[in-house]
């Protein structure tokens, strides 16, 4: 066998080893026999160089070695392991001292006892290898617990109300409230601004905001509050609850769904009436009520200055008016229309009525009002057409007219006329039977070929009609006044 594994070094150098016969495998070392059966301090094996921590090495070497792990009996001896010596060394020899195989008992435990020098024969920078990274991850576990720990805040959050103390790693408020699922709107408040910075201990308040659809004095709106209770809303929109009317108690909770809220504050009206003047404080919401309000009846048709439905303004006079009146129908013409029409066979200028016209009426009621002791202006409230009226149509001539009769033109017609109307184209004589400057009847004019009434053509064609009258019967037709177309 090579002595390096049978020699021991001693300060005298190196001596040789005695071998010993191979222990029994049923033969077990007593209490008192550490070194085995009939071994003593001198003959016993020398373990390996470096399985136990040398006293002669530095002091930075020797704290390597000296990290102690917590002793572990060995399976059938009783010794303690040293720093170092590998934990598979139990497992190892228990073959070898149990005699388990072929081979001999002697033989296999120095198998076991090679392997166990081997394994004890570390260097000294090897362990500080392998040692150096479990040191690093202790370091490193270490600071990150250390910043892990730096990072947790201890931040109090309140959310409408609901108050509680929690952990985070937020930066800042936003982070928070994103963390634990707090949405926020544009009407809700949130305390500090959601851009500051967290740090531990900070408080955090959110607010939800609440629409309140809000009657104020007649004005409705919709604001936003959030309040909890319809008193803290009026207190944060400054409206002056004192002597006012309110739809809703003051102690009314406000949910998220908000609520309608009718608000009348109180105000002083004025009311002038019967020759007095009241004054009183009033939340009212019509002036019809305030008018009550302050003693006053209104009966019939009395009404007031400002609309009676009207919403009283704080500072607003009104005033009462007492109407007594009655009603009248009058009945009124509609005059008729004149519709002219052109007839070429009449002479230019001669006008026939065809249809003759007749006014409509008209029934309208006015009433008549004295308000307060003086006579009102009459005002027609009514009115109702009872008949129309037809319009009256005229015929009007285009035909030229003939300039002359042979035999008659010379003869003085305009002093026949004088004697006969005057000279007046439309005379009509006392009894209507005769019309026009010689006095023709309705037979005679429509037998010379005139149309209508002879008072109603043109004093030319009257001429006319009469010159040829005269051709006809000569001054037959004027017993009195025919002698004047000759003088």
């Amino acid at each position: 066998m090579s002595k390096s594994h049978y020699e021991t070094f001693g300060t005298d150098g190196p001596q040789e080893r005695h071998e010993q016969p191979a222990a029994s495998s049923h033969q077990q070392p007593g209490p008192h026999e550490p070194y085995g059966p009939g071994a003593s301090l001198h003959t016993a094996e020398t373990l390996p160089s470096g399985l136990y921590p040398d006293t002669c090495r530095p002091a930075y070497e020797a704290q390597a070695y000296l990290v102690q792990e917590p002793a572990r009996p060995r399976r059938g001896v009783g010794v303690t392991r040293a720093a170092g010596a590998p934990d598979e060394e139990a497992h190892d020899d228990a073959p070898a001292a149990e005699g388990h195989g072929d081979a001999p008992a002697a033989e296999v435990s120095g198998r076991g006892a090679r392997r166990r020098r081997a394994r004890g024969m570390e260097r000294p920078e090897s362990a500080v290898r392998r040692l150096l990274p479990q040191a690093l991850v202790v370091a490193f576990l270490a600071g990150g617990t250390t910043a892990f720990v730096a990072q947790d805040k201890a931040v109090e959050l309140t959310v409408d109300g609901h108050q509680r103390t929690l952990h985070t790693f937020a930066d800042d408020v936003r982070g928070l409230l994103a963390e634990e699922g707090v949405r926020v709107g544009t009407h809700d408040m949130v305390a500090p601004d959601p851009d500051t910075d967290l740090a531990g201990g900070d408080t955090v308040a959110v607010r939800y905001g609440r629409p309140v659809r809000l009657t104020l004095d007649g004005r409705r709106r919709e604001v936003w509050t959030t309040a909890h209770t319809v008193e803290g809303a009026l207190n944060e929109l400054g409206v002056r609850a004192e002597g006012a009317y309110l739809s809703a108690s003051r102690s009314k909770p406000i949910g998220r769904g908000g609520l309608d809220l009718d608000v009348r504050t109180e105000r002083t009206v004025t009311v002038m009436a019967d020759g007095r003047t009241r004054t009183i404080r009033t939340n009212a919401p019509t002036v019809r009520d305030a008018v009550e309000e302050a003693g006053i009846t209104l009966h019939g048709q009395d009404t007031t200055s400002v609309p009676p439905d009207s919403f009283p303004r704080d500072g607003q006079t009104v005033t009462v008016l007492r109407i007594s009146g009655t009603r009248e129908i009058r009945e009124e013409e509609i005059p008729f229309k004149v519709e002219r029409v052109k007839d070429p066979t009449l002479f230019r200028g001669a006008e026939v009525v065809v249809q003759s016209g007749r006014p409509g009426l008209r029934r309208d009621t006015y009433l008549l009002r004295t308000v307060n002791g003086v006579r009102d202006k009459p005002r027609r409230v009514t009115s109702e057409v009872v008949r129309g009226p037809r319009k009256q149509i005229v015929k009007v001539g285009t035909k030229a007219l003939p300039r002359t009769v042979t035999g008659a033109d010379g003869l003085n017609w305009h002093g026949l006329a004088a004697c006969e109307s005057g000279g007046r184209a439309h005379a009509v004589d006392s009894s209507g039977t005769y019309g026009g400057l010689y006095q023709f009847d309705s037979r005679t004019w429509h037998s010379l070929g005139g149309a209508g009434r002879p008072q109603d053509a043109p004093a030319s064609e009257q001429t006319f009609r009469a010159k040829k009258l005269y051709k006809r019967r000569g001054t037959t037709p004027w017993p009195h006044c025919g002698v004047r177309l000759h003088g």
